[in-house]
């Protein structure tokens, strides 16, 4: 197979185009929002159900297409989006003002209140108000409720999960503070505001710094409710993809990815350090040597524990690799940006239908058709294609 040049602009906004092309064709729902289940052809597999974590993601792709391309359909398309992602919110009680879980006809289903899922309700909001489909107080609600609801001053650090009934649980995570960050960030882009930039550096401070240096320099996913490391939570069941055992391969890529932005803000050369050091113990630990490609995790003792492929851990470590490259100049990040693109390009990437494949098995074979399940949309692969963009110093 030929490859494309990678660090092209042009190569990058086409294939860009081409995934969009994919969910314009088959996931858009005319009676409001998007299909969130979709095969690898496009077939919608389930009608009636509606995900949060879509939802979210669904304004921050087509808000980031208008961003990109200036075409009004999609400034249409995001505002068709978080109009449905209004359905998601509870409209009374303790829970007020928070977002549900999932929908089944258009009525909640699952009433738990997730940080993660309220982490891409803030970047939702956010991105809708930098292309002005919202005002900026819309912006700070959605971060003063989920301040309100979950954040832990003393920890610097957000809580978990509430209960339909309003019960906090005691189970603490980094993935729903690592996408926090990634919200603030993008709060702080779109508003200016220094608390969003402010809150995204203390999260840093915790999980990045504060917390990794309890779990051998690197960012581990679960801890009781002092913040205490917990080795055990999830061990031996794979199929949670929000809150998965071992150290995640695409999470220490994404804490990097994150760093080298928030230095862009507020330079600090520690952060490009620790961005250098999460990148290399993830390709170090990560990489399949014999394969190609970035596994899903290893374990505390840094063997491989989940050695599928999946698609999100290849799009960030990408977009952290070439952020890298820009900061320091190391040619061993640009090579990365390369390796990872050419496997994933004759791997990943779904040459006849469009968009990304979701998960391949070691040896890179097909395991399952579905293209996009409940919270993929492809938001992890165009948004890394727009980080890189975004970046910098590709060519024309």
């Amino acid at each position: 197979m030929n490859l494309p040049d990678f660090e092209s602009r042009r190569f990058l906004q086409e294939h860009v185009a081409a995934t969009l092309a994919f969910y314009d064709r088959h996931a858009i729902d005319p009676q409001g929002g998007f299909f969130h289940y979709l095969k690898d052809d496009g077939t919608v597999y389930n009608r009636t159900h509606r995900h949060l974590v879509s939802a979210t993601r669904l304004v921050f792709t087509q808000a980031m297409a208008f961003t990109h391309t200036g075409e009004g359909r999609y400034k249409e398309q995001a505002a068709h989006a978080l109009a449905h992602l209004e359905r998601f919110r509870h409209p009374d009680g303790p829970l007020a003002g928070l977002f549900a879980w999932t929908l089944e006809q258009g009525r909640i289903e699952d009433g738990t209140v997730m940080a993660y899922g309220q982490a891409f309700v803030l970047l939702a909001y956010a991105h809708a108000h930098r292309i002005g489909l919202c005002a900026a107080d819309k912006v700070a609600h959605a971060f003063d409720r989920m301040d309100a609801a979950f954040y832990e001053a003393a920890h610097r650090a957000y809580a978990d999960e509430i209960t339909p009934a309003g019960t906090l649980i005691d189970y603490r995570g980094q993935n729903a503070n690592m996408h926090m960050c990634e919200a603030c960030l993008a709060a702080y882009d779109a508003t200016r505001e220094a608390r969003y930039l402010q809150r995204a550096r203390e999260l840093i401070e915790t999980f990045v710094f504060g917390l990794a240096a309890q779990t051998k320099a690197l960012v581990w996913e679960h801890y009781g409710r002092d913040w205490s490391v917990d080795w055990d939570y999830n061990k031996g069941n794979p199929d949670n993809i929000f809150k998965p055992w071992g150290y995640q391969t695409g999470h220490q890529t994404e804490w990097a990815k994150l760093l080298l932005i928030a230095h862009g803000h507020a330079a600090d050369p520690r952060y490009v350090e620790r961005a250098a050091a999460l990148q290399r113990a993830a390709w170090t630990h990560g990489w399949d040597a014999r394969h190609g490609g970035l596994i899903y995790g290893f374990d505390p003792d840094f063997r491989p524990y989940d050695t599928y492929k999946y698609f999100w851990v290849q799009a960030e470590s990408f977009a952290s690799a070439w952020r890298l490259w820009r900061v320091t100049g190391e040619e061993e990040f640009r090579r990365q940006y390369a390796e990872i693109w050419a496997w994933s390009w004759r791997h990943l990437v779904d040459h006849r239908h469009g968009a990304w494949f979701r998960i391949l098995a070691e040896d890179g074979a097909k395991v399952e058709d579905t293209k996009s399940p409940a919270g993929k949309v492809d938001y992890h692969t165009m948004g890394a294609c727009w980080d890189v963009m975004d970046a910098g110093a590709l060519k024309a």
